[in-house]
């Protein structure tokens, strides 16, 4: 059985299975978090070209991060030693900066959770290299659909599976593969809480969803089959037939009357091209 709880700025909050419910005091806590996050990936837009190192567009992250009084969630997390992650093509999530550059060609998911005044805001975006083939740049289209297309089925008295059933048959429609090993989480105090946000679903299943739940939605579609495995670094996730891989991801609370963006970009740079 479900179980919520109703919390308040000042509880103490334990991952510890229930579905927490937040009051006007998360909402703005979130709002904040959100726009730094989203902040620091309208930032990136600009930088993401061929040549740049992925260590580059980390110490930026960094320090934007710092600079917005914030410190970045991922650092240290679970030994992981970097302040986002980077995931190039066919890597589908948790891809580690390093001195690699990219290409000419190349998509890239950069996922950002700065930690600020205790709450976080957790988002990824999809950016294009120089001149992308059409195919991978529908597989990105067709995954920021998908991610829309879930918070559309994020209001009160929907279930969870409902956002699941929408991304899965808008992205098998396009005959893409629905990454089944990783899921959206809730969030706030905590980095990663209940409930389980799953991508493939079925309609009408599921957690009810009531006024103050946060979680995120991130949907990770691949070109070919939706397997995927993880390399022996233990974190980074790749396709099994090597297909490119996207995702998109938002932080999001129910409302009275629907659904909040927290991590919404302040430019319009929700998804690419960015230079339009």
């Amino acid at each position: 059985m479900t179980e919520y709880l109703t919390v308040e700025d000042h509880d103490v909050q334990l991952r510890d299975g229930t579905i927490k419910l937040h009051g006007p005091a998360g909402f703005e806590g979130m709002r904040k978090a959100g726009r730094l996050a989203a902040e620091i990936l309208d930032a990136l837009a600009p930088l993401v070209v061929p040549g740049v190192r992925t260590d580059y567009l980390d110490d930026v992250v960094r320090q934007m991060t710092l600079d917005g009084g914030a410190v970045p969630a991922t650092l240290g997390y679970r030994g992981y030693t970097h302040s986002c992650c980077i995931s190039i093509n066919h890597v589908v999530c948790h891809g580690i900066p390093s001195e690699k550059t990219l290409k000419d060609g190349d998509i890239v998911n950069i996922d950002v959770t700065p930690l600020l005044d205790g709450w976080h805001g957790d988002t990824s975006r999809m950016y294009l290299v120089g001149d992308v083939p059409l195919k991978a740049k529908r597989l990105v289209d067709v995954t920021y659909e998908c991610l829309m297309m879930g918070i559309e089925h994020a209001r009160p008295g929907a279930r969870l599976g409902d956002i699941g059933a929408a991304i899965q048959a808008h992205a098998e429609k396009q005959r893409y593969g629905v990454v089944r090993e990783f899921c959206g989480h809730g969030l706030g105090r905590l980095f990663h809480d209940a409930p389980e946000v799953v991508h493939a679903a079925r309609a009408g299943t599921g957690p009810e969803l009531k006024p103050g739940m946060f979680f995120t939605i991130e949907p990770m579609i691949n070109l070919g089959k939706p397997g995927v495995k993880i390399l022996e670094d233990g974190w980074t996730a790749v396709t099994r037939d090597r297909s490119l891989s996207a995702q998109f991801e938002h932080s999001i609370g129910i409302t009275e009357d629907g659904c909040e963006i927290f991590t919404a970009s302040p430019k319009g740079l929700d998804k690419p091209p960015y230079a339009a």
